[in-house]
């Protein structure tokens, strides 16, 4: 693996200690303590369609092959519900060649477009929320282009690093977390929030609302960005966090309400439910875009989702991939580590990297290392850096679920099992249409050490983008993870399940083709250019 980053193991573990009053009107701030940033490992932010202009090289890639969900019923961009079952991880001794899913994934989430009229493109001050009014095509200009954000609910595997230093909750069990990404960013104009604020805020440019959910629908802290507290807000050791255990079955609801978007996880195993809502009121909000001086202003908000639909045209504007209503798996965030480096102040990886019989020397992207001292329950010493370029990591392995893991674990867990969402008042309307998209174009690009040419302005557009990814050896990867579609309609994901449809039965059938998608240039005063960030499917009929 190789990596573009240079940040401190102190700023991802920095704990940001908010003195100011909880969930005021407006909250003001001249100095905070440095908070986790979407340039860092630590926080899985939404893929940006290019970091060089928000980040510079400091930069995190985020591979996320996902399923969108596409429907003209109105209410079907703002008003889902899913089925899940919660996978269940290989049982016995722990081993290296085995496949957990803490080292396959950070997280899985379901999202949504939501409105943020502090947020990118900046051009106007109204978001109608629920509303196909909010499409734009930048082709065709940006007067009275609504800010957009974009929502994940978030769900933690247990059994290695707590939150917030690691990813995980529990020894065993499972915690969800709404987060809201929103990108202060004038693309028109070419203009940032300042490096003041940004350094004051959850994500910082790409600044984040964070909140577990919880059994009352109370946050553990402030969510907002500038006045998160890792040590509470971003802290499950709390009674009123919500769990659930391996192999739990629970419903996933997503809707809008008078006051934001509510999310709820009802645990039909246990019983129990988790909730939150991206309410003003539970100290939701947006950051008040401020290009010059140094000035940091909190505005509490309801926020709500952007779209009354959910189609190709419903997307965030500013993102890698052109998704509104998806299920998204989120990997390529965990290498093994043999040895870290004691004085490195990125605990770096001095060791080999790799799984047993594919190891070699650590090399760039190694880095916020963690030994099996720190675990919660699996022995394991390893990274938590990107793996791209070098496609190389442990979601790349062949360990993933498969026939024989479809309903109990062996060496391999059980796979994360979901439907396809349902609408309507009463949720029993189906979504017309999928497709399948991996933003693998975007983290195989030459700002990241790839050789992916996306800009089809220019010679070559395409070449170098590929599906398989390569390792550092240039060589494809020897595994990557593809849905399938069992016979009673759920959603599996990992390798060859021997069973249902796998669309083509390998990711590069599945995820098809190179997709281009167009975008403001930045500090283009309205100029588009077009670019290859993902491949995509295009839409395929929903046959359930």
């Amino acid at each position: 693996m190789k990596s573009f980053r240079f940040v401190s193991l102190a700023s991802v573990l920095g704990v940001a200690a908010a003195s100011l009053a909880l969930f005021g009107s407006s909250v003001r701030a001249d100095h905070q303590s440095a908070k986790p940033d979407c340039t860092e490992g630590r926080l899985l932010c939404t893929e940006v369609a290019n970091p060089t202009e928000a980040f510079g090289s400091y930069y995190v890639g985020h591979d996320e092959p996902s399923v969108e969900f596409y429907s003209n019923v109105a209410g079907a961009g703002n008003h889902v519900q899913y089925q899940l079952t919660i996978p269940t991880e290989p049982t016995g001794a722990f081993s290296q060649s085995n496949g957990y899913d803490f080292a396959l994934r950070p997280t899985f989430w379901f999202g949504m477009a939501m409105c943020d009229t502090q947020s990118y493109p900046e051009q106007s001050s109204k978001c109608t929320p629920d509303s196909d009014s909010n499409i734009v095509n930048p082709a065709d200009g940006f007067a009275g282009a609504p800010g957009i954000a974009f929502e994940e609910l978030q769900f933690y595997p247990p059994g290695w690093v707590k939150q917030f230093a690691g990813f995980d909750c529990d020894p065993t069990r499972w915690c969800v977390a709404l987060t809201i990404d929103s990108l202060s960013e004038n693309p028109i104009n070419g203009t940032l929030l300042n490096p003041t604020c940004q350094s004051e805020i959850l994500g910082g440019l790409e600044y984040v609302n964070f909140a577990f959910l919880t059994l009352d629908g109370n946050p553990l802290g402030p969510p907002n960005p500038l006045q998160f507290d890792v040590a509470t807000s971003g802290n499950p050791t709390n009674p009123d966090t919500f769990f659930l255990n391996q192999g739990d079955q629970a419903t996933v609801t997503l809707n809008d309400t008078a006051h934001g978007l509510q999310t709820t996880v009802t645990d039909n195993t246990t019983g129990q439910t988790g909730t939150m809502t991206a309410s003003a009121a539970n100290g939701f909000g947006q950051i008040k875009f401020q290009h010059g001086g140094h000035s940091c202003q909190m505005l509490p908000y309801d926020f709500h989702p952007a779209y009354s639909t959910s189609s190709p045209q419903t997307r965030v504007p500013w993102a890698a991939h052109s998704y509104n209503v998806a299920m998204s798996d989120e990997i390529g965030h965990f290498d093994f580590c043999t040895s870290i480096d004691p004085n490195s102040p990125e605990a770096s990886c001095n060791g080999l990297e790799g799984v047993p019989g594919d190891q070699e020397a650590a090399d760039g992207d190694d880095n916020f290392c963690f030994s099996a001292e720190q675990s919660t329950l699996y022995p394991a010493t390893g990274c938590i850096d990107t793996n791209a370029p070098g496609f190389d990591g442990s979601s790349y392995q062949d360990v993933w679920p498969d026939a024989g893991s479809l309903t109990s674990p062996t060496t391999r867990p059980t796979p994360v099992r979901f439907s396809a969402p349902l609408t309507g008042s009463a949720y029993d309307t189906a979504f017309s249409q999928i497709a399948f998209e991996a933003d693998l174009p975007r983290i195989e690009a030459a700002d990241l050490g790839g050789a992916c040419q996306r800009f089809l302005a220019l010679p070559n557009a395409g070449s170098g983008c590929v599906n398989p990814p390569v390792t550092d050896e240039g060589v494809p990867a020897t595994f990557y993870p593809y849905y399938t579609q069992l016979a009673d309609c759920d959603f599996v994901e990992g390798g060859n399940f021997g069973t249902g449809n796998s669309f083509g039965g390998s990711s590069t059938a599945e995820f098809g083709p190179l997709y281009p998608l167009t975008y403001w240039t930045f500090r283009g005063h309205g100029a588009t250019n077009q670019r290859y960030n993902d491949f995509n499917s295009g839409p395929l009929d929903n046959s359930c």
